[in-house]
């Protein structure tokens, strides 16, 4: 009987040491034992997110032992500590990031993904993490580096990235050459440096970093009649993860608008250059 007891007791403590421990909070999933908070991110666009081989203080390693750093990264990092969760980032093309936060892939989208009326039909977002402005990547010894309107780029070769409001705000462009779409914005900037084209769109953020790391480039403000377009990013959860959502509200709540400037400039000087 003895025997029997302690056998029990050893079966009990196995049993025990096997189950997850609890982080307070779920992701995705809604249970109370989940201990990793998984992101999805391109790990493509700079300075938003991108991807490097070496290691620092603010990068997140990635399944092929590769690094994911930048300013979604930060927030990623941010929510996960608050919440207790381990982060996971994982490289999805952007295509593949609805999919995977509908299938339960990922826990989350940070990403620089807008809000449109389109997404919130299957997914639940945040309110805007950052707000920018939308402007135009040109080369330096472009004609176009004085324009200050749409007008002026009458004629233009510009190109944007696939399935983004990069791509559908080109048409606001009088006589614009609306070049195809590529898939990726570091595609998009080495078509840029190449004289493929005129001109790509940006978000604020984005032209500064690409132009601090790409000195052949510059960017245009549009000081008369500019893009008529969101340029805010939010976080996206699954539909209905009501739990999840407002966990995420509250941390980025708790981080000011002055804070998230600085991280953003932050990223900007840490994003490498995209090679030709």
């Amino acid at each position: 009987m003895k025997r029997m007891i302690c056998l029990l007791f050893i079966s009990v403590l196995l049993l025990t040491g096997c189950t997850p421990a609890s982080s307070g909070n779920s992701g995705s999933s809604g249970s109370g034992g989940k201990t990793t908070f998984t992101v999805g991110m391109e790990c493509n666009y700079a300075p938003f997110n991108w991807t490097q081989m070496e290691a620092n203080e603010t990068a997140v390693q990635l399944e092929d032992g590769s690094y994911c750093d930048g300013y979604d990264v930060v927030i990623a990092r941010r929510i996960a500590d608050a919440l207790g969760y381990e982060l996971v980032i994982k490289a999805i093309a952007w295509e593949g990031l609805e999919p995977a936060l509908s299938s339960g892939e990922i826990d989350a989208i940070i990403a620089g993904m807008t809000a449109n009326d389109e997404r919130r039909k299957n997914h639940d977002f945040t309110t805007p993490y950052y707000e920018s402005e939308m402007v135009m990547l040109v080369r330096n010894d472009s004609d176009y580096v004085t324009a200050t309107s749409l007008a002026d780029f009458s004629g233009a070769r510009i190109i944007g990235q696939l399935n983004t409001t990069y791509d559908e705000v080109i048409d606001q462009i009088p006589g614009v050459i609306h070049e195809v779409p590529l898939q990726s914005y570091s595609a998009m900037v080495v078509a840029l440096i190449n004289g493929e084209v005129d001109g790509i769109t940006a978000e604020m953020p984005v032209a500064v970093g690409t132009t601090s790391a790409n000195p052949s480039l510059t960017y245009v403000r549009f000081t008369d009649g500019g893009f008529d377009v969101d340029t805010t990013t939010s976080i996206a959860v699954q539909k209905g993860n009501t739990e999840l959502l407002i966990a995420i509200q509250g941390v980025i709540d708790g981080i000011s608008v002055e804070e998230r400037n600085q991280l953003m400039l932050e990223a900007t000087q840490r994003q490498p250059a995209v090679e030709e």
